[in-house]
């Protein structure tokens, strides 16, 4: 059976928002605080991670990736507040 994959949400230095995915989350944070994981991340350090969804494998990860980054700020707020991560990626 395939490690499952989790999209990622972290808050940034710079208070923006950045969404990727990963199949060991901790170990992705670690590499972006290090400055050694997304160009994005090495320029504006991340701060914490904000929250995190588990998919079965990549391509849907990514699908949810890509659905996520399109999303306003409030909805993405809105997820954390408890709302269904899946309810916004339809």
């Amino acid at each position: 059976m395939s490690q499952p994959w989790h999209l990622y949400l972290i808050e940034c230095r710079n208070g923006a928002f950045y969404a990727g995915i990963t199949t060991d989350i901790a170990a992705r944070y670690s590499a972006h605080a290090a400055g050694k994981g997304a160009r994005y991340t090495r320029a504006n350090p991340p701060i914490r991670v904000l929250a995190s969804a588990e998919f079965p494998d990549r391509s849907s990860a990514s699908r949810a990736e890509w659905a996520i980054k399109k999303l306003s700020r409030a909805k993405k707020l809105a997820y954390m507040e408890g709302r269904s991560w899946h309810q916004w990626l339809k």
